[in-house]
């Protein structure tokens, strides 16, 4: 019987010329897991929407936990790329996240299912996930240093209010839906606006 919950390590490829198979595994997992979840994500759906079997996708993955931790670290990757921080300048970094997320709010249910499923995991995942947000703290550090943003922040403190603000949109989908009918302003750019602005409010950009 094919394992379905195992959050052991990606496994090695079994053949030559699979690369493409993967990527499509890859594809088709993200889409399944940021509908569904992790424990509602189903292995042959993903397999029928990548164009390969059950099998294939147990060569590559030792089961969805594992395989969920692949995609949601390449996807920590592809944020950080996406969003570019500057330690300078949070507003403009907030922005940013905002629109990435605005656009994908798929991407944003991918991560948020592994943090209400995976609470205790030490996947792949979550070990993509520190690293870059230890980088992202060392950057705000030496900003400090450099006198480009306030020290009496801690930078811990500065980069999990500045993505809090940013994601509070898409965290808040039902928000969205209020704004959309009651806010004086209900268009997407005025909800960008606020964001930004707040971010600006705490963590003036440097000049």
């Amino acid at each position: 019987m094919s394992p379905s919950r195992d959050s052991g390590q990606t496994a090695a490829p079994t053949a030559s010329g699979g690369d493409t198979t993967r990527e499509r595994i890859l594809t088709a997992a993200m889409e399944e897991f940021a509908r569904h979840g992790i424990a509602g994500a189903r292995v042959d759906r993903i397999a029928k929407l990548a164009r390969t079997s059950k099998e294939r996708v147990y060569a590559y993955f030792r089961g969805k936990d594992a395989l969920y931790a692949d995609v949601a670290a390449r996807e920590h990757v592809v944020i950080a790329e996406a969003t570019q921080l500057d330690p300078s300048d949070l507003p403009g970094y907030a922005g940013r996240l905002f629109d990435y997320f605005v656009a994908r709010p798929d991407h944003h249910r991918l991560i948020t299912w592994g943090r209400l499923e995976l609470p205790d995991t030490t996947a792949a995942a979550d070990d993509h996930a520190q690293a870059l947000i230890a980088r992202k703290i060392d950057q705000l550090r030496k900003a400090q240093q450099a006198g480009q943003l306030d020290p009496s922040w801690d930078p811990a403190d500065a980069l999990a209010l500045v993505n809090q603000i940013a994601t509070t949109w898409a965290a808040q989908p039902e928000h969205s839906e209020a704004a959309a009918a009651h806010a004086v302003d209900p268009t997407t750019a005025a909800r960008r606006a606020a964001v930004v602005t707040a971010v600006e409010r705490l963590f003036p950009r440097a000049h």
